[in-house]
């Protein structure tokens, strides 16, 4: 069996994942509106609309931080 590795750098790592992220949160937010279409909203309070604002800043500023797998799972 031949093995392969492949080293990326950071920036390329985010390059690949951001799209596939967005995807998957548009996916999700499409489907959450589907099933609630008449009370599914974003209100300014909200943790997802915080973020939304962050993310959005990020990407403005070219700046992503990406979290380690216990900081996402709490593992």
């Amino acid at each position: 069996m031949i093995q392969s590795h492949a080293t990326v750098s950071v920036e390329e790592l985010v390059n690949i994942l951001e799209p596939l992220i967005r995807r998957v949160v548009r996916e999700e937010l499409a489907e959450a509106t589907e099933k609630k279409a008449n009370i599914f909203y974003l209100e300014p309070n909200m943790p997802l609309y915080e973020d939304m604002l962050k993310i959005r800043e990020s990407k403005k500023q070219k700046k992503t931080e990406l979290y380690s797998h216990k900081e996402v799972w709490d593992e």
